[in-house]
Order: structure tokens, then C-alpha cells, then sequence
């Protein structure tokens, strides 16, 4: 397989507009489970983060820049009130690959209860998909880093019911 043009051929992605709104971790994970190749993997990794919505630059600041990241990496939550809160993320990431986990995460996290954030573990997930093994220290830790940061908004959502 060569590049991001044979990965579309074999997994037609939606338009960037409609990505997030379409593209289920489901259906991600059966695209992870069909390749083999963990170079093949990163440039799933990497086409999935190109295909999310441009992050507006008004959410660039301070408090939405994950810390303990060696990458630019901000999220930008929404937190949708009631006596179950759901959470919602935008993120984005000036590394290619960061920004795939991103994307990972977002589609795996965005739209879920609170309660239901923190009862289900990322790590557990990218272990499956193979890719943490292949991270460099510094991704595996601001993955971690990213992780934690929608657990504490989390948290703070259910801190206020």
C-alpha cells in the first residue's frame, strides 16, 4: 500500500464537513482491524486527523492548550447541560499524527454522558488498534495527557449537577 490515496480506496472518507458527524469509533475500529501494517495504520491515523472540521482560531487559547504535550495540541469542549451531561470536543493539533489521535478521541469520546467518559478507557482502545506500541514516549505521554483532559472535563461537568 502506498500513501493516503491507496488507505481512501479501500476506506472511502466522508467529507471533512460531515466527518465528525458520520465517522463512528465502530467503524474506525473495523478500518484499524483491516490493516496489518502499523505504517499503514499511521497513515489511517494521519488521514483521519486531515478530515477533521478546520478548529476555529477563536478556541486557540490558553485554557483549551492541553498541557504535558511536546506538540501544540488544544481542546475545546461543550459541555450540554442536565442532570446527565453530555460532553462535546473539537481539537486540533499542529502534528499530524497528534491530530489523529485527536480524531480518534473525539469520535470516541464527543456526544457521550459524563459518567460514561469516565467509566470507558482510551488506552484499552488504542491498545487494540495497535498504535500505542508504536508511539514515541513523548506521544504515549501526551496521549495520556490529552486523555486525562476530557476525564477532568469530565468531571467538572458533574461537579455542577
Amino acid at each position: 500500500m502506498n500513501g493516503a490515496d491507496d488507505l481512501r480506496k479501500w476506506f472511502p472518507l466522508p467529507p471533512a464537513a460531515a466527518y465528525m458527524s458520520l465517522m463512528d469509533i465502530d467503524e474506525i475500529t473495523e478500518n484499524f482491524a483491516l490493516l496489518d501494517d502499523w505504517e499503514d495504520r499511521y497513515r489511517y491515523l494521519i488521514e483521519l486527523g486531515r478530515l477533521m472540521p478546520p478548529f476555529p482560531e477563536t478556541a486557540r487559547v490558553d485554557a483549551n492548550k492541553v498541557q504535558g504535550c511536546a506538540s501544540q495540541v488544544w481542546l475545546s469542549t461543550t459541555v450540554e447541560p442536565g442532570p446527565e451531561p453530555r460532553l462535546t470536543f473539537i481539537g486540533d493539533s499542529d502534528a499530524h499524527i497528534v491530530k489523529g489521535l485527536i480524531a480518534v478521541l473525539i469520535a470516541f469520546y464527543s456526544g457521550q454522558a459524563a459518567r460514561t467518559i469516565l467509566q470507558t478507557d482510551a488506552i484499552e482502545l488504542f491498545d487494540r488498534f495497535g498504535l500505542r506500541e508504536h508511539l514515541t514516549p513523548q506521544r504515549s505521554n501526551g496521549l495520556r495527557s490529552m486523555i486525562e483532559r476530557v476525564r477532568a472535563d469530565a468531571r467538572a461537568a458533574l461537579a455542577t449537577v
